[in-house]
Order: structure tokens, then C-alpha cells, then sequence
């Protein structure tokens, strides 16, 4: 029963307005708790809580940590590798940890020293969580990759797959063998001490395991910059590049991100004959763009197009019915190829060979062969002279005779190797 007070009515004089102040109470109450900045919350021993600074001086820095609770950061507990406390003001956010729920004087004792390692972990999440870069120095390099430093007693693992291969394999392509492993370590050692920025991979704070990649930084720069030269890259721009792989039909150049192949017929205006002993993986090259399709998913380089066509150069000085020298490149069942000069070839139709039927062009000519020709026709369109060495008059003729011997008797044979003897002995004296 409530009491009355000074000029008011006691409730037994107004029974309906008891009830409906009651309800206002209440319903002030309701509020009141559940307004969580009213509430008082009881911390332990090694909470870690995000905190408002409200006042600094020598020597300690006072935190609010809400829930109408403030501490203290003094003494040592405000050293701290990440922070420096006297850079702080009032307002700003921190992370404190709970060194004491309540001192001698009732007070919360704090620590930004001990949240150091916490707050990077924190820090470390997020950067899982957006996929940022982490930077990190390698302090060991064992058999299954680098170990390296993120922050201070914070360590991670980048696995030797996860390394860019610029860094482990010479001219960054991946390579196998018995003496692979013995190479690979001694380049991992020497990484020791080198910045590398990564993303994470793996991060497990209660089994201190993180797993980084630097591929995952690279590939993603790769992408980036392939993107930005697709968007600008047009027919007959020049760049320049890295050859990224070699095969019997062309090579492969990365330039400015974007991948393309040069294939055989547009590395060079001669013959190639070893693209092997023209270019490495690796070596830097100047192409042409010639072609993009499928959205860039094909693009064709052309190294000969931005070379000299010496064949414009070398047929100038030459006409049809010019008799000039030559040496035999290669020989085919229809003929032999000549070279002229530089990035000047023809061809001997079988039937230019000799004024005699050749059924064979091996007969007539081997690779390697000087030889004399005269210039029957040129087509500039083709590229192609062609050329006939019967008409020079200096042809061979093969004439093959089979003469029919008689059946040689055992006396004869006898005779034929006494005499054989004989004049191997005479010879010898």
C-alpha cells in the first residue's frame, strides 16, 4: 500500500489512478533495463573488450567499456609494439584486456599491452574475411616452403605450391627431376629475410596455424592487368612481353598480362627450322597483336611483322633467267629446296633436276650441296621462286646399268681370292 506524501491523495482515496501509475512504473522499468547502456556487466580475468578513451594523462589512460563501466590503463600494461598510448585521444577505440575485474579501490584494471597479439589475430579475421594482403617477412625456409613473421610472436606457413613460381623454379616454370629438390631448397633459403604479400588461406587461432599464398596476390595482379590491356588492347599495337612456354608449333608470350601464341609461321620471315635456338622461356620479346577472339581467351602475336621483310630486299636483285648460286636445304620426293640468300628460298622441281628422267631427287642432290640454278619464275604473293638446275647445263645424270653375270664356279672363287691376297701382300710392301 503506498503512503501518502505531501499534497497528494493516498491511493485508497483514488483506487483507478493507483493502477494506472503502477503501470507507468512498470512500463519505465521495462525500458530502463532494457536499455543495454543502463545495464552493469560483470567482466573476468582475461576478457578482451572494445573500449571508448575518456581521459588520458601521465601515466594512465581511463577506458569506458560500456555497461557503466571504467577502467584503468596504467603502469606497464600501456606498453605496447602497435601502439603508442600517448598518441591517443579522447574518443577513439581501443582494445583492452581484462588484467583485474575490480582492484583494492574497486577499480577495473586494463591492458593494451596484453591485447597486442589478440588484436592482431582480430586484425588477421578481417583480413581472411575481405580477402586483404598481408604482408610478411620469411624468417625459415624448410622442405615444404617458407615460414614467415606477421607480426610480433604471430607466425604463418606459405607452402612451397603457394609460392609464385618466379621465386622457386628458374624462369618461373614449374620443373621435375632428381636435382629439382636440392635447387628448389637453396632458392627457398635465400628468400630469407625478403617481404612477401599474400592472403590467407587458413587461420585457426586455438591450433595457431595460418596458412598464406602468395599466388593467390599475384594471379589476382595477373588477372587485374589482363583485364586492363584486354580493355585497351586493339589489331597492330606493339607490346612487349615474356616468352611463357615453347612448343613445336609456336610460342607463348605473356605481354602486359594478356597470354597469346605466336605461332611458327609468324615468328620469322625465313624458314624455322629449332624454335629452341631462337628463343627461352623467359626472354623478352616484342610482338604484335594480329588477332583477339573469344572474348580474349585467344589472342595471336606476330613477331615477324614487325621485322624487315627481306624478301622484298632480296628479290630485288634478281630477275627471271638470272643464273645464281645456291645450296641444297632439303630434299623431297618433288624436288630440293635452295636456299638463295637470307630468307630467300626456291625450289627445284623434280623436273628441273637433270634433262634425264630422275626418279629420285637423292640421286641428284644432297643437302649441304653448292649448286648453280636458274631462276624460272618468282611470285611475290607466294613468296616462291622457282628454279632449275638442268637448265644451267651442270646436272648430274644417274644412269644405272644391270649387266647380267654368269654363275660364278667354286674354282673361280677360289682364284679371285688368291688373287685378292696377292695384292693386299704387294701393296703392304
Amino acid at each position: 500500500m503506498l503512503e501518502l506524501t505531501a499534497g497528494k491523495a493516498s491511493p485508497k482515496d483514488n483506487p483507478m489512478g493507483s493502477t494506472k501509475n503502477n503501470q507507468d512504473l512498470y512500463s519505465q522499468i521495462d525500458s530502463y533495463l532494457a536499455d543495454k547502456s543502463n545495464q552493469i556487466k560483470t567482466f573476468s580475468r582475461g576478457d578482451i573488450v572494445e573500449g571508448e578513451v575518456v581521459d588520458t594523462r601521465d601515466g594512465f589512460v581511463v577506458v569506458d567499456v560500456g555497461f557503466k563501466s571504467e577502467g584503468i590503463v596504467a603502469g606497464r600494461e600501456l606498453k605496447s609494439d602497435t601502439l603508442d598510448w600517448r598518441d591517443l585521444k579522447i574518443g577513439d577505440k581501443i582494445l583492452v584486456y581484462v588484467v583485474k575485474p575490480e582492484d583494492e579501490e574497486g577499480q577495473l584494471v586494463l591492458s593494451i599491452r596484453r591485447t597486442q597479439q589478440a588484436s592482431a589475430w582480430i586484425t588477421l579475421e578481417k583480413a581472411k574475411k575481405d580477402n586483404d594482403i598481408v604482408e610478411t617477412v620469411v624468417v625459415e625456409a624448410n622442405n615444404g616452403g617458407l615460414i614467415v613473421e606477421i607480426g610480433k610472436d604471430i607466425r604463418g606457413f606459405i607452402p612451397t605450391s603457394q609460392l609464385d613460381a618466379s621465386r622457386v623454379y628458374l624462369n618461373g616454370i614449374r620443373q621435375v627431376g632428381k636435382d629439382i629438390s636440392s635447387k628448389v631448397q637453396k632458392r627457398l633459403n635465400s628468400l630469407v629475410g625478403e617481404k612477401i604479400s599474400t592472403r590467407i588461406i587458413e587461420l585457426d587461432r586455438e591450433k595457431n596455424r595460418i596458412i598464406l599464398s602468395e599466388k593467390m596476390v599475384t594471379q589476382s595482379r595477373d588477372l587485374e592487368q589482363r583485364e586492363k590491356t584486354l580493355n585497351k588492347v586493339k589489331e597492330g599495337d606493339v607490346l612487349e612481353g615474356l616468352v611463357s612456354g615453347i612448343t613445336p608449333f609456336g610460342i607463348f608470350v605473356n605481354a602486359e598480362g594478356l597470354e597469346g601464341l605466336v605461332h611458327l609461321s609468324e615468328l620469322s620471315w625465313d624458314k624455322v627450322e629449332d624454335i629452341g635456338s631462337m628463343y627461352a622461356v623467359g626472354s623478352k620479346v616484342k610482338v604484335m597483336v594480329i588477332g583477339v577472339s573469344d572474348g580474349g581467351k585467344r589472342v595471336a602475336y606476330s613477331v615477324k611483322r614487325l621485322l624487315k621483310d627481306p624478301w622484298s630486299q632480296a628479290i630485288a636483285k634478281y630477275k627471271v633467267g638470272d643464273v645464281v648460286s645456291g645450296s641444297i636445304q632439303k630434299v623431297v620426293p618433288y624436288g630440293a629446296f635452295v636456299r638463295i640468300a637470307e630468307g630467300l628460298n626456291g625450289l627445284i622441281h623434280i623436273s628441273e633436276l637433270s634433262d634425264k628422267l630422275v626418279k629420285d631427287p637423292s640421286d641428284i642432290v644432297k643437302v649441304g650441296d653448292d649448286v648453280k640454278v636458274k631462276i624460272l619464275s618468282i611470285s611475290s604473293t607466294e613468296r616462291h621462286l622457282g628454279l632449275s638446275l638442268k637448265a644451267t647445263g651442270k646436272s648430274s645424270t644417274v644412269v644405272e646399268e644391270v649387266v647380267e653375270k654368269p654363275q660364278i664356279t667354286q674354282e673361280e672363287l677360289a682364284s679371285a681370292i688368291d688373287t685378292a691376297i696377292d695384292e693386299e701382300i704387294n701393296v703392304k710392301e
